[in-house]
């Protein structure tokens, strides 16, 4: 199954996270699939590829529970078509 889920990058104590696509049984630094997006929680700055979200969560890709925090707030769920 896919995720959309944080990778971690940055320094230390200055993270700043990926937004990736990738399989569930990878770690979390593993390799991804796609990069969809990036949150920079220091700067509480988010960059999301929107079109390639929803390519995701249209084909069953699950979202981690801050990564769905993060969508909740930037209101990409009102653009999925709603079954």
């Amino acid at each position: 199954m896919v995720k959309l889920r944080l990778k971690r990058c940055g320094r230390k104590q200055r993270a700043v996270y990926r937004i990736v696509a990738i399989d569930d049984r990878s770690r979390r630094e593993g390799k991804d699939l796609r990069k969809v997006g990036f949150y920079d929680p220091m700067k509480n700055q988010t960059y999301l590829n929107v079109p390639a979200i929803l390519y995701f969560l249209e084909r069953g890709a699950q979202p981690t529970g801050t990564v769905q925090n993060l969508l909740k707030k930037a209101e990409v769920f009102k653009e999925l078509p709603s079954n």
